[in-house]
């Protein structure tokens, strides 16, 4: 049986819309919201200023988060819309390796560890990885042609 085959057997959730649109568009869209969530938690819980100083005691320079910040906040509005889906997941990927880096890394494989280890952080980075191949999904504001 060939994937064209298997796929076409399958009837598709929505009239014109395919399960792989379907399913990058809910990929995206989470992944959106995701970021939008870590953004806000920088932004209103732990504060710009305590964002940077936490960065400082990491070892990296303060000005580093308010790019991650920017990053997350951007990256994730344009996620949910499907603004440059594959330029922008790859774009945030660097993000995720960095918070694997430090300070997840230290803290072991599982993300159940104490301090959270990069379990968490590796899989959303494949995830946008996977993302960038997928592409847009339906329903995205710029849908890029394949």
């Amino acid at each position: 049986m060939t994937i064209a085959s298997s796929t076409a057997a399958r009837p598709a959730l929505f009239a014109g819309i395919s399960n792989t649109d379907l399913g990058a568009t809910v990929l995206r869209v989470s992944m959106g919201g995701l970021f939008l969530a870590h953004a806000w938690l920088k932004l209103v819980i732990f504060t710009p200023a305590g964002t940077v100083g936490y960065f400082e005691s990491l070892g990296f320079p303060g000005f580093l988060a308010y790019l991650v910040i920017a990053a997350e906040l951007a990256g994730g509005v344009a996620l949910i819309a499907g603004v440059w889906t594959r330029w922008v997941s790859l774009a945030l990927v660097p993000v995720l390796l960095g918070s694997i880096y430090a300070p997840h890394g230290a803290a072991g494989f599982f993300f159940s560890n104490e301090g959270g280890g990069w379990e968490f952080p590796a899989f959303w980075a494949i995830a946008l990885v996977v993302q960038s191949l997928l592409g847009d999904g339906a329903f995205a504001v710029k849908r890029s042609r394949k």
